[in-house]
């Protein structure tokens, strides 16, 4: 989740005079996000309960990098492997993911792109995988505290999701839906220097999926995904994420649920590529 100063490199935050009052402001808005956060995991875990679901377990593998050009343009890369389940066993969806990133500020962008996602063989294609084209527009915003890191994006998709004939063929055609994402990402530093290269960070974060288009007609709610892990911090720049997500969504068919168990791994990787 990458920020940046003037300079556009990630920006670690350190100690800082505050007056009283701004302090404790601050103060109580961590406060309020730290209960906003916590409503939404019981929420969460709540509503999965009284759902009969099927659990699966799985590992996701992520690479993101947003690389500078000017003070106003990047790039942005994004790589991921999932497995299916049993943690080990098989794989669910590989993903390539490009954009074009225009910096309205140091804190506000919108980036454009397209990602290319592979579904590997499922239940109604178990033989073959299925293929999908994905634009995306978004934006993206951050908040900086000397205690905290908050990130926020909405995400527009278009989905383009090859038909199946059978097991074994795919079909003529491309079934098509919207998809809309807000995700909303905190950093809590655990120790005092704080976001500073060698120390741990603990994350909290949430992002919702809401599908809609024609072709939607059960599942306008895709999925939640619920993360609680930590971030190491590995330079000013780079930070190694690791911890546990839940995923619960919605079938298609409406009436069908599966929970997700999921150890999440996500190396974010920052290039300033301009001239000094």
């Amino acid at each position: 989740m990458a920020e940046r100063t003037g300079k556009g490199t990630a920006n670690p935050i350190t100690s800082v005079r505050i007056r009283p009052g701004r302090q404790k402001n601050q103060i109580n808005f961590m406060k309020l996000t730290v209960s906003f956060l916590l409503l939404l995991f019981f929420c969460h875990t709540g509503f999965s309960q009284t759902k009969q679901t099927e659990s699966v377990q799985q590992i996701w593998a992520g690479y993101f990098n947003q690389t500078l050009f000017s003070n106003k343009w990047g790039a942005w890369v994004d790589l991921h492997l999932r497995t299916k389940e049993d943690f080990t066993k098989n794989f669910s969806q590989a993903i390539v993911r490009l954009g074009l990133t225009y910096y309205v500020t140091d804190d506000a962008k919108i980036t454009a792109g397209y990602a290319y996602v592979n579904h590997f063989p499922a239940d109604n294609h178990k033989n073959i995988s299925m293929p999908e084209h994905r634009p995306w527009q978004q934006i993206q915003w951050h908040t900086r505290f000397p205690k905290l890191r908050l990130m926020q994006w909405f995400r527009l998709e278009e989905r383009y999701r090859r038909k199946i004939l059978n097991d074994d063929a795919l079909a003529d055609g491309y079934n098509f839906n919207f998809r809309l994402r807000y995700n909303f990402f905190s950093q809590f530093p655990l120790s005092k220097k704080r976001f500073q290269p060698g120390t741990l960070s603990f994350v909290v974060n949430d992002e919702v999926h809401v599908n809609f288009g024609k072709q939607v007609v059960y599942n306008y709610f895709d999925q939640n995904r619920f993360f609680l892990g930590f971030a190491y911090h590995v330079n000013k720049h780079d930070n190694l994420q690791f911890g546990y997500m839940n995923v619960f969504q919605q079938l298609a068919a409406g009436n069908k649920y599966r929970s997700n168990h999921v150890a999440r791994v996500f190396y974010f990787h920052n290039l300033d590529l301009r001239k000094k």
